[in-house]
């Protein structure tokens, strides 16, 4: 029996109110998604799960990413990038890919975005800081779509 105040179950997720999911994908999981992956982290406070992942995956996070996102209180060093896999995708209610092209896996019933971003690889950190920048606003509207 159900309280009639309770929302209903969904049956693609049994909790009542499930937390929307997110993944982050591009190329090598060293720049865009990872900046992305930590903003949402940040500011969706433990609201969102958040996922990133790239189809080819790096040996480390940018360095000069790391140092542009340390600038504005974002720790990365820790991170590693990850492989992007069918299950990572599966598990996601939202797909945002950043220049990963046909790598990523589509499954139905999933959203997905194409954020058009400058690629950080390569660049040193004041080519960085806009494309930083343009990430967290990005981040800050998804949020309040998903919060909607």
């Amino acid at each position: 029996m159900s309280d009639a105040t309770s929302p209903p179950k969904s049956p693609r997720n049994p909790s009542p109110n499930p937390k929307p999911s997110v993944l982050f994908v591009c190329v090598h999981n060293a720049g865009r998604s990872q900046m992305a992956a930590a903003f949402l982290a940040r500011i969706g406070a433990g609201r969102v799960e958040v996922r990133s992942a790239g189809s080819a995956p790096a040996e480390t996070v940018n360095p000069a990413v790391v140092e542009a996102m340390r600038e504005v209180g974002v720790d990365l060093s820790a991170e590693t990038p990850k492989v992007l896999t069918p299950d990572a995708v599966r598990l996601s209610d939202v797909v945002i890919t950043m220049g990963c092209g046909d790598a990523c896996p589509v499954f139905p019933g999933k959203r997905y975005l194409d954020w058009k971003l400058d690629d950080p690889a390569g660049q040193g950190v004041d080519a960085v800081r806009p494309i930083r920048d343009e990430i967290e606003r990005r981040v800050r509207g998804l949020l309040a779509e998903l919060a909607a």
